[in-house]
């Protein structure tokens, strides 16, 4: 009677199993479906990482140039403030001469 039971028990679970195991309209069974699917997640993983990496480089060249374009505007600063300190000095030299000359007439 157990013997009887049981097989009564296990013909309803052997079909549930194999109705999980049939092949889908594509003639794919369990496994390829699961392989297909982590391919597909593999792809969109992939993509995703491109598309940020792609952002990552847009940002650092904007950085980049950005820079550069700081570096260029300091740079005309500096021979700007050159450029002024050069008349400055060439001011003061004049004033210089002129307080030399001032005393040379003096004498």
């Amino acid at each position: 009677m157990k013997a009887s039971m049981t097989k009564a028990l296990l013909v309803p679970l052997v079909l549930l199993a194999l109705a999980g195991c049939s092949r889908d309209e594509d003639g794919a069974g369990p496994a390829e479906r699961i392989g297909k699917a982590l391919d597909e997640a593999n792809a969109k993983v992939s993509d995703s990482v491109q598309d940020e990496l792609a952002k990552v480089d847009d940002a650092v060249d904007d950085a980049r140039n950005k820079v550069e374009d700081a570096t260029e505007e300091a740079r005309r600063g500096l021979d700007r403030a050159a450029e002024e300190v050069g008349k400055s000095v060439e001011r003061a030299g004049e004033k210089i001469q002129e307080k030399a000359d001032e005393i040379g007439d003096d004498d």
